[in-house]
């Protein structure tokens, strides 16, 4: 009996897809050719097939056939994600983890929710607005991406400068590991007993094992939401602005400090019981004013606010539209947009230091901000008129670079994938070693998600 037959069994034939086209269209995800660089050859990998199981039951069946066979497994979430996290290098099974998508158990009284994988974040989102419960996770993708793929990147949402990102959501997993043991940490926000071994799946892209179940903090529905939007003259004076927020204990729900082509502007959101979120739109106000912010009222911040997801909705259309076979895969036009993390101080200097970098290249930046933390910024970067687009990865690797040589990281926000493993080593040094070695004890044939995180 050979590996299609022994799937077969675990799954019935409609859960098991070879043919071409859909194989092909599992094998990518939102990374585009333009964008990849130096990994777009990668992008021609495909999966020898695809599974969609619907229990835990059925993962363990499949990642102990895969181990046996040492066939390589990636799993499978939204589709969301733009590094290439889920791009198959080495072929083998894609695991289509939809299928595990139910809403288990919602606790008001705990404010937890215990959720599959595979389940929707929208979906995940109005389950709990029925209760008067919110998720803390919302990033620009919740109509796609999946809970587990969020957790597998560390994903960033709007509300992280107030919540975290999805990893401090998280307080218990269960996790098929590549023996086909299942995992399951104990649901607490805090723990002595050892090492917390949520934190070894949160961000690993699935190089650890796969996540099937998730238990995570929400929170009630906010009581006022009010919105602010400053202008300032200078991105530096608006974001020595925000720089002061946080150092006087402020932490809006939402942040984002943009400059693109029609100036500076702040948009500030605040949630929470009434007098709370007055109090920190009030005081906010008032150190916005003192660092030359004018206030613009809260009219474009609702408009930020209510049209969030509009970016993945057409991404949502467009991959069905793909799927279907209506309209080609978008080979991507060529810009990227670069998201680090630096201490405070550093940011500004940082910034400087890649105009330079940029204008050698004539590389145009159109788009500067801070998203959720001071220490947070990202630049969208376009090619200029007389730029060689050969030269756009060299300038993005120096800028990157420079980022960890001044004590920062290279991303923030997406995970590397296959885009960026490429500098991993030099940022995390003997790090990467320490990550070998775990995942050469868990995963000795290295079958689960092979090429991620350098491994």
């Amino acid at each position: 009996m050979n590996l299609i037959d022994e799937l077969g069994k675990i799954l019935d034939s409609s859960r098991v897809v070879l043919d071409p086209e859909e194989v092909e269209h599992y094998s990518r995800d939102a990374l585009t050719p333009s964008r990849a660089f130096g990994a777009a050859p990668l992008l021609e990998s495909t999966a020898d097939v695809v599974v969609k199981p619907t229990s835990v039951e059925e993962v363990v069946s499949v990642v102990k056939l895969a181990g046996h066979y040492r066939i390589p497994l990636v799993p499978h979430g939204g589709g969301s994600g733009v590094m290439g996290a889920l791009v198959p290098v080495s072929g083998g099974i894609m695991i289509d983890l939809r299928g595990l998508n139910r809403v288990l158990e919602i606790n008001p009284k705990d404010r937890t929710v215990t959720v599959e994988s595979g389940a929707i974040l929208e979906d995940l989102a109005n389950a709990l607005n029925e209760k008067g419960l919110m998720l803390g996770h919302d990033p620009w993708s919740v109509p796609i991406a999946t809970v587990g793929g969020a957790i597998s990147t560390n994903g960033v949402g709007y509300r992280a400068s107030a919540v975290g990102p999805m990893g401090s959501q998280v307080l218990g997993l269960e996790v098929v590991l590549p023996s086909g043991q299942v995992l399951t940490t104990r649901s607490v926000p805090k723990t002595s007993s050892g090492p917390n071994l949520n934190q070894l799946f949160i961000g690993s892209e699935g190089v650890f094992g796969i996540i099937t179940k998730a238990t995570l903090r929400v929170f009630r529905q906010p009581e006022e939401r009010l919105f602010s939007t400053f202008r300032f003259q200078t991105f530096e004076e608006g974001f020595e602005a925000l720089a002061e927020l946080f150092a006087i204990g402020l932490r809006p729900a939402v942040v984002d400090l943009t400059e693109d082509f029609e100036g500076v502007h702040l948009y500030l959101i605040f949630e929470g019981y009434k007098e709370g979120a007055e109090a920190q739109r009030e005081r906010s106000g008032r150190v916005c004013q003192s660092f030359g912010g004018r206030d613009m009222g809260p009219t474009e911040a609702i408009i930020y606010w209510d049209t969030r997801y509009h970016i993945a909705e057409t991404y949502r259309d467009s991959m069905a539209k793909m799927f279907r076979g209506e309209e080609p895969r978008q080979q991507g036009r060529s810009f990227d947009y670069l998201h680090v993390a630096l201490p405070i101080s550093k940011v500004m200097d940082y910034r400087r230091r890649c105009d330079e970098i940029f204008k050698s290249y004539d590389i145009r930046v159109t788009e500067y901000a801070i998203w959720t933390e001071p220490e947070l910024f990202s630049m969208l970067l376009v090619p200029g008129d007389r730029t060689n687009l050969e030269d756009i990865p060299k300038a993005v690797d120096q800028v990157l670079m420079l980022a960890q040589d001044m004590g920062g990281v290279m991303e923030y926000c997406h995970g590397v994938g296959i885009k960026l493993s490429h500098l991993l080593a030099r940022e995390m040094g003997t790090g990467l070693e320490v990550v070998r070695a775990v995942k050469k004890a868990l995963d000795p044939h290295n079958i689960m998600n092979p090429g991620k995180l350098a491994l």
